[in-house]
């Protein structure tokens, strides 16, 4: 296994890491709206969840990866009702790519925010 850690997204939080590598694929922990320096970004689901994907994109990048390798998303939000929002930006930076995907609400998130997502990618 190795581990990946990049400094242009947020630190982990906790006892985990940004992601790890495992015979060329790339599993990442849940990324939230923090900036590279530990920041809450405030904002709707549209402004969070841009800054999940300049997160996401870090950790793909640091990994060897991109968005189009992804094979595979999960998304955690706060409000099911955000859904349609969330999912304009979503598409948005994947364009044509559509990777397997499961979203969800949940009960809370860290820090409170809206959204969290974590992919699984091809490492080429």
């Amino acid at each position: 296994m190795k581990v990946v850690a990049t400094s242009n997204a947020p630190a982990a939080i906790g006892p985990y890491s940004q992601g790890i590598i495992v015979n060329g694929i790339f599993y990442s922990s849940g990324q939230i709206p923090l900036t590279a320096t530990g920041e809450l970004v405030e904002g709707d689901i549209t402004v969070q969840t841009n800054q999940v994907f300049a997160n996401v994109k870090a950790v793909l990048e640091a990994a060897g990866s991109s968005l189009e390798n992804v094979v595979k998303t999960t998304v955690f939000m706060k409000d099911m009702n955000d859904f349609v929002a969330m999912n304009e930006v979503y598409a948005s930076h994947f364009g044509e790519h559509k990777p397997a995907r499961s979203a969800v609400e949940v009960a809370r998130l860290p820090k409170d925010v809206k959204v969290e997502i974590e992919v699984i990618a091809i490492v080429k």
